[in-house]
């Protein structure tokens, strides 16, 4: 299946200099893993550092290309700052920073304290404010041009949904980021582009979203029209593609990349379907996932 392949032509970021938060595991990984294999030059970032370095060490042996791991909480700017500060005395320069590190959780929201709101809160939408910021003054004082920033959002950042309201408040905000920064800071020569990806399976995302026994329960592809989960290949395209010259002249857009499953239901609401007693059960194993995560 071509969908399974890489898209664009060898040495298409070629000596690009990519930022990618939450770059240690998962989507953040598979999207790194392609910019080395196009050529850019890659910092991934997280809290884990020696998640990070294992991840940094593999995909270099995997690729040939450069990776930097930066031990980084993006929700403390002083630690953004100094993310930015190793990227430049290592690498020179930044072109891209890819706005993937998130938090969520399902829950009925009558469960979820406001600890619980502020931490995915302040990991999806300040995070993500505190890296933009950080990146794209820097950019302004130095005046460098021609420099991209991709948000990971997802589908229900428009249309809201129950169960995970910390993160579709979020997710809704770095969305209404994206589109004003698109408009207020072209001027400097910056696009901002977002994903909204539907179900690609990752340990961590099924772990905390997806317990075994929700899995048995609800079929997370049930509700999408073509019927699979997508494949870490084709996020990783089109990330590559919106930090790419070749989209140049996309701005401000939000592509959804979720197999037409929010042309059916693109929330969380099916979770009506779970028993009130079985919540505390998927509770544990949800904390538990944590713990180990």
């Amino acid at each position: 299946m071509l969908y399974q392949e890489p898209m664009l032509r060898e040495g298409a970021l070629q000596d690009q200099v990519i930022i990618v938060t939450g770059g240690g595991t998962g989507l953040g990984r598979a999207m790194t893993k392609y910019f080395l294999e196009l050529g850019a030059k890659c910092v991934i970032s997280s809290r884990k550092l020696d998640v990070l370095e294992k991840t940094a060490e593999e995909l270099m042996h995997e690729t040939g290309g450069k990776v930097l791991p930066v031990q980084c909480d993006v929700r403390e700017y002083h630690q953004v700052e100094q993310m930015v500060a190793d990227t430049l005395a290592h690498f020179g320069k930044i072109d891209a920073l890819v706005n993937n590190a998130a938090g969520n959780f399902i829950s009925p929201t009558e469960k979820v304290n406001p600890k619980g709101f502020s931490t995915v809160m302040n990991i999806v939408l300040q995070g993500t404010y505190n890296c933009t910021y950080a990146v794209g003054t820097h950019w302004i004082e130095t005046k460098q041009t021609n420099k991209k920033v991709l948000n990971i959002v997802a589908t229900f950042a428009w249309t809201g949904s129950g169960y995970v309201v910390p993160s579709a408040c979020a997710k809704s905000g770095v969305l209404t980021m994206t589109k004003s920064l698109a408009v207020e800071w072209a001027k400097y020569g910056m696009r901002f582009n977002a994903i909204a990806p539907g179900y690609f399976p990752t340990k961590g995302m099924v772990d905390r979203l997806f317990p075994e026994n929700l899995q048995k329960m609800l079929d997370p592809t049930a509700n999408t029209p073509v019927k699979r989960a997508g494949e870490f290949q084709e996020l990783a395209n089109l990330a590559a593609y919106l930090v790419s010259d070749y989209s140049g002249f996309v701005n401000g857009e939000c592509i959804t990349l979720d197999g037409g499953a929010v042309l059916v239901d693109g929330t969380m609401n099916y979770l009506d379907k779970i028993p009130a007693e079985m919540w505390n059960e998927i509770e544990q194993m949800v904390r538990a996932a944590n713990k180990r995560g």
